[in-house]
């Protein structure tokens, strides 16, 4: 059977196989401590809930805008103005399924084929593969445990060609933890705007994870000018705990918001419409839910990464922000002769019973990604249990 081209560039996401392998074995009875998560282990505040039931009891079941609802727009850039120091107009924001929808819009807006996007490594899975659905290609900037996992600026400046259109910034990041400062970004700015058809995507889905009192700072508030060069996407999913709602939003400048508005037409339509309804809630009344997932997770972050770094043959740097421990295995794989970081994976799995994601698969060989967004009793066994797996054979 002939299939399309872009669908023989792309893969499966590494993230969702990991999940679904933890999923069948749980099925199968196996008791497995699964840190492949990418999700809050939180439920959905009780108050979006009922918004949501009210809202469909109102009839709020019909066709939106396909950007979404005003008043959304509205919360949403009620909400940018507040906590990010982002003025924007509705006309300017686009919601959609997801924070993933949302990318995808952009890269679709901005990218003909053979341009480039600057991903700096590790990254989020997804990113290689959308420019590459778009017949862009994906340039990989690799960054170190030494730079905090963030690239240099004349690692960016070297990457820039005449084909380069977008350069993507994840802070706080997926993978790794790291949050990007105000003076790299500051820096980055400056690059970028050397740089009339080069434009930055900021994801900034983690943005209410940041310990240690850092502050997330959004590259589009630096300046008007670099703010006309930035699409800011955002989203629900972690921030409320709202995975699968399906609720993400874009901020950028009108004629790409506008862009954007236009492929979304042509694809979903709009955000499902109560939903949009039950985040206008979120959006306006947050509560302190975020801040009590911050307390909780930053407590957890602590606790798995002592535990990791009391195993031989691995180190793991403190995360910055978001929930994932990002952890270099080097050592313990070529201690245990495992081929590569995948294999080390599938031991994992089917020795210790706990589900991992490989590093490789974020372009960082040699690491482990798991996730702290589970219980503590959860992080507690999967370190005794990798442990044991790995050096059980010393005792």
């Amino acid at each position: 059977m002939k299939l399309a081209q872009r669908v023989q560039r792309i893969k499966p996401s590494p993230t969702i196989a990991a999940a679904a392998k933890a999923r069948a074995l749980k099925a199968q009875g196996v008791d497995i401590c699964d840190l492949t998560v990418g999700e809050p282990d939180l439920d959905t505040p009780d108050f979006i809930k009922e918004a949501a039931m009210q809202a469909l009891r109102e009839g709020y079941t019909k066709y939106t805008d396909a950007r979404g609802m005003e008043p959304l727009r509205k919360a949403i850039c009620e909400k940018l103005e507040r906590d990010n120091g982002l003025h924007y107009t509705p006309d300017q924001i686009v919601a959609s399924c997801g924070a993933k929808h949302a990318l995808f819009n952009a890269f679709q807006a901005l990218i003909d084929p053979g341009e480039q996007v600057l991903i700096p490594a590790p990254y989020w899975v997804s990113y290689p593969d959308m420019v590459l659905v778009c017949d862009g290609e994906p340039v990989i900037i690799p960054t170190t445990e030494e730079t905090g996992f963030k690239p240099t600026p004349k690692q960016i400046a070297d990457a820039i060609t005449d084909r380069t259109r977008v350069l993507l910034i994840n802070s706080p990041c997926n993978p790794t933890g790291a949050v990007w400062e105000r003076e790299l970004l500051e820096e980055i700015a400056e690059i970028v705007l050397k740089h009339e058809n080069l434009f930055v995507i900021s994801d900034e889905v983690y943005e209410c994870l940041v310990y240690d009192g850092r502050k997330h700072v959004s590259i589009a508030s630096l300046s008007e000018r670099i703010k006309e060069r930035t699409i800011v996407v955002n989203a629900l999913s972690k921030t409320f705990a709202m995975t699968g709602w399906r609720l993400g939003y874009a901020a950028a400048p009108k004629p790409i918001a506008d862009a954007m508005a236009k492929i979304q037409s042509q694809s979903t339509t709009n955000p499902t419409t109560f939903v949009q309804v039950a985040a206008i809630k979120a959006l306006r009344e947050p509560g302190d839910f975020p801040q009590k997932m911050l307390e909780l997770y930053d407590f957890r972050r602590h606790m798995i990464v002592t535990a990791l770094n009391n195993i031989d043959g691995v180190r793991c740097r403190m995360p910055e922000g978001a929930f994932y421990a990002f952890a270099n295995f080097q050592e313990a794989i070529d201690l245990k002769g495992f081929k590569d970081d995948y294999e080390l994976c599938d031991f994992l799995l089917e020795k210790a019973h706990v589900a991992t994601v490989a590093g490789s698969a974020f372009g960082a060989p040699g690491y482990l990604r798991l996730s702290f967004a589970t219980s503590e009793d959860t992080l507690q066994e999967a370190a005794r249990r990798i442990k044991e797996a790995l050096w059980g054979d010393r005792h």
